[in-house]
């Protein structure tokens, strides 16, 4: 995430991270690197909701079983509720436009961000499962989820966890 320094220390210095900015500047450039996750975000959605579209009109969508069709209900709600989070930071910068709030946008939006993540992980984790279930076999489908849950763990909460632990014992000089 973007966020710079922790909020809830006020005796931090704001130029502690070696930038000399004001906070309508700091906003500034935490918003345009909002901005740049969210197109990332929107693209990888916006693909995923373009399979699971298609999906419905493929002529072997009938051959899915009960669990497949409700797994494949699920994940189309996923889909919508990932673009809807996607798109409400850009709504509410168009809603705030020229009201001068734009570090409350920023903590606002950095926080929609949070759970635009997890709904796409969960997104992510569904389609991998369901098109494993469906070509392969149940078994695999969930070996498959078990997985990616696992990647996306590992990658998206123990990782960052770590690399933020060795940020402090680098910067304290504590190992």
């Amino acid at each position: 995430m973007t966020v710079d320094l922790p909020r809830d220390e006020p005796d931090v210095d704001d130029r502690a991270d070696g930038r000399d900015e004001t906070p309508n500047e700091r906003a500034d450039r935490n918003w345009l690197e909002l901005l740049q996750e969210l197109r990332v975000m929107q693209t990888g959605t916006q693909i995923l909701t373009g399979f699971l579209l298609a999906v419905a009109f493929q002529p072997r969508f009938s051959d899915m079983d009960e669990l497949q069709r409700d797994l494949y209900v699920v994940l189309v709600a996923l889909s919508a509720i990932a673009t809807i989070l996607a798109l409400a930071p850009v709504g509410m910068h168009r809603a705030l436009f020229g009201h001068r709030r734009k570090p409350d946008l920023v903590r606002i939006a950095a926080r929609i961000v949070r759970i635009d993540l997890a709904v796409i992980g969960a997104l992510t984790i569904g389609v991998t499962t369901l098109i494993v279930d469906f070509t392969v076999n149940r078994t695999t489908g969930i070996v498959a989820l078990v997985a990616a849950l696992v990647l996306v763990i590992a990658l998206w909460l123990a990782l960052p966890r770590v690399m933020r632990g060795r940020r402090r014992s680098d910067v304290t000089g504590e190992e």
